[in-house]
């Protein structure tokens, strides 16, 4: 293992550890102040925070590139959308008036996996649809085409990698590839193809038990979904960004 891969492990493993543990605070907070927790878990979801050790790890490799600090924003992190008047991404990279890179990222957690696996996927394929008609209609000029990155923490349990069976039927038979399939199958192959469709630059899943993970222990269900992949496609377009600026 290189340097590298040492060091990008170690940030992995710390953001992983404050998002279990920032869940159980906010969790047991949240049940002691009311007496009651929320629906579905929502107690340790509405607080949010629970993935700020992905977003400083992500800020720290841009800055490692050589991008300012005051450029990567994770406050106010705010672009005009094309189907709505704005949204809030949780970080942008943002140069001289360039929009070098706009980072999502996002979590699941049980119990409740079927609903919330709609959502997300629905809210993933629309913050992207609205992102890339609002770059065509000239919304982020003079950028040239930015960087966009999606990234997904699963929690690794009996109700995410089990085989799920469709409840109703389907006026239509579904794709043969989403048959007898996991929710993690299902974020898998959602993010695989929105890299061919070239909805988002990178996408990265993760997969952690809420008791491992904890001591900051994850997986990665698909090299090409990895980390890794994810964190040299953003630094090679920020490097390159930096580079030219020197030149």
């Amino acid at each position: 293992m290189s340097t590298f891969e040492a060091r990008l492990r170690a940030g992995i493993e710390n953001a992983v550890r404050v998002y279990w543990r920032t869940r159980s605070k906010q969790d047991a907070k949240q049940g002691k102040a009311t007496g009651s927790r929320d629906a579905g878990n929502r107690a340790a979801v509405t607080a949010g925070k629970q993935l700020d050790g992905f977003i400083q790890l992500v800020r720290s490799l841009v800055i490692e590139c050589g991008v300012r600090d005051a450029d990567v924003h994770t406050v106010n992190a705010r672009l005009p959308g094309f189907y709505r008047p704005a949204k809030d991404w949780d970080l942008l990279v943002l140069v001289d008036k360039t929009l070098l890179a706009t980072i999502e990222v996002k979590s699941q957690a049980g119990p409740s996996f079927g609903n919330n696996f709609n959502n997300r996927i629905e809210e993933a394929l629309g913050n992207a649809t609205d992102f890339w008609a609002a770059y065509q209609q000239g919304a982020f000029k003079p950028s040239a085409r930015p960087f966009l990155g999606y990234l997904m923490l699963l929690e690794e349990d009996q109700g995410s990698t089990a085989p799920v069976k469709e409840r109703r039927q389907s006026q239509f038979p579904i794709f043969p590839e989403f048959v007898n399939t996991s929710y993690a199958d299902r974020y898998r192959l959602f993010c695989r193809k929105v890299l061919r469709d070239r909805l988002y630059d990178a996408a990265c899943l993760l997969l952690s038990n809420k008791t491992s993970g904890k001591k900051g222990m994850y997986s990665e269900p698909d090299p090409e979904l990895s980390f890794q992949n994810f964190a040299l496609g953003l630094m090679a377009r920020a490097t390159a960004y930096v580079k030219q600026g020197r030149s």
